[in-house]
């Protein structure tokens, strides 16, 4: 039997579909490798914001270490003592404790006696907190785990002999409450810092000494969902090393997938480069941003660790608190609201009160807050403020004042055939009207205001407009 020759044409078809093959097979293998970033803003800014972080809408930030102690003034105690050797500080220090006390004296009443986790996190559960952010480090360098490059300054060696962190870690975990690691680059009196500061930030011996060594023990003892970076603002990055960091935590980290970052990465990094965007404490824009962002505040308007002389007037009210949540989920943002424990690791009656409150509005409200987005307009000024959510084909329209003739005016919805008018919290669908100058006119329900599910910020939700 004659074998038939390959004639020219059929050989380059056969090479081309072998090509094809080829072809095909690397980019099926590209496809399924995952991306790889570069230590440079360029390439780590590219990184999508894994979406949990988005749908969270609401955390709790835990500020808690050695400055709870003194729990007076705010939780740059010892900055303020020593560093800026503010005479009031002083005079307390004189009044209260004996001549030489020193800051490390603090450390062994740091006790969290009074600390159980369980009882935090059945807290910030009923607070309907999706993510809680726990101080690891705070500017004064003890650390609240046993870290192993901040001997006889770390909850395990000194105060508590406890993990705190990790501790808090697994109680989170057992409720699917993620959670989030704050940690500060720098510490005011660090010897290494210190020399670091006087060669100009030339040298780097406490970033190789203490902050990576740190930020990478955090990351592969605890595996956060989020990292919560602050006390960048004297150096650049470069100083930091921060690419090189995120660039290891995106790539090869074990929570590469979902870890979520802020910006404070170094002094030219904030409301410009990294995951999220804080800009600066108690961030509040007027518009929409076109980048997502959360705005960190706290229950105790005057400091963010626990303070002995904290009065009523310092305190955020819960009205002040759901204004402040509706506002910033309308413009995209997550909310983080700060308590500070005291250094027995008890949560004092005004701040549970206040998220209890939270919990209780989000209970009723929360459809409106949880996985929303921006809608079309944000704002409007009528007879009182609304504010705007989305999520899917429903439109929550959240009212912050009740209207004094139980009528409320809006003017951006436009109705449908097929809309459909509620209030969260009651079952029956509400009547509405329509007018060529008035827009849209709900009528509330006629009830004494005291019997509505909640007492303040109403949501009204609607369906079947645009």
């Amino acid at each position: 039997m004659k074998s038939r020759a390959v004639g020219p044409g059929r050989r380059l078809l056969l090479l081309l579909l072998l090509l094809l093959l080829v072809l095909r097979a690397a980019y099926v293998r590209g496809a399924q490798r995952p991306r790889r970033y570069t230590p440079d803003w360029r390439s780590l800014d590219a990184r999508p914001l894994p979406d949990w972080f988005d749908k969270a809408k609401f955390g709790v930030f835990v500020h808690w270490g050695v400055f709870s102690v003194p729990a007076w003034g705010s939780e740059w105690f010892w900055w303020h003592w020593k560093g800026e050797g503010l005479p009031q500080y002083e005079q307390f220090m004189s009044d209260n404790y004996p001549p030489g006390f020193s800051y490390a004296d603090f450390g062994p009443q740091f006790t969290a006696r009074f600390f159980h986790p369980e009882a935090w996190t059945d807290l910030f559960q009923a607070a309907g907190a999706k993510y809680v952010v726990l101080t690891t480090k705070h500017h004064e360098g003890f650390t609240n785990w046993p870290s192993p490059v901040s001997w006889n300054w770390n909850s395990k060696d000194v105060g508590p002999h406890r993990d705190l962190v990790g501790e808090l870690g697994k109680a989170l975990r057992k409720r699917n409450i993620r959670y989030g690691l704050y940690h500060s680059l720098l510490e005011w009196f660090h010897p290494l810092y210190l020399l670091d500061k006087k060669n100009g930030f030339k040298t780097q011996y406490f970033v190789r000494a203490k902050t990576m060594p740190e930020l990478y023990d955090l990351v592969n003892r605890y595996e956060p969902d989020l990292l919560w970076s602050d006390g960048e603002w004297e150096c650049p990055d470069t100083y930091w090393n921060s690419t090189v960091f995120l660039s290891w935590l995106y790539n090869d980290s074990p929570v590469k997938d979902q870890v979520v970052v802020n910006d404070r990465w170094g002094q030219n990094t904030s409301c410009h480069h990294g995951g999220y965007y804080n800009c600066q404490d108690k961030f509040k824009p007027e518009s929409l941003p076109d980048h997502k962002w959360e705005m960190c505040t706290s229950i105790d308007k005057i400091s963010w660790g626990f303070r002995r002389n904290m009065v009523m007037g310092d305190i955020a009210s819960d009205c002040e608190i759901i204004s402040e949540l509706v506002q910033t989920v309308s413009l995209g943002g997550n909310y983080l609201l700060n308590i500070g424990p005291t250094k027995d690791g008890l949560i004092v009656p005004i701040f549970q009160e206040r998220l209890l409150a939270v919990g209780k509005w989000l209970n009723i409200n929360g459809e409106a807050i949880y996985a929303s987005k921006p809608w079309r307009i944000q704002l409007e000024r009528n007879t009182t403020s609304v504010w705007y959510t989305s999520k899917g084909t429903a439109l929550y329209a959240i009212f912050l004042h009740w209207p004094e003739n139980g009528v409320l005016n809006l003017v951006s919805p436009v109705t449908t055939s097929t809309t459909q008018i509620t209030m969260l919290g009651i079952q029956k669908d509400l009547k509405w009207s329509t007018g060529p100058e008035e827009g849209l006119l709900i009528y509330l329900p006629q009830l004494p205001l005291f019997t509505l599910p909640v007492e303040f910020g109403w949501t009204i939700k609607l369906t079947g407009v645009h």
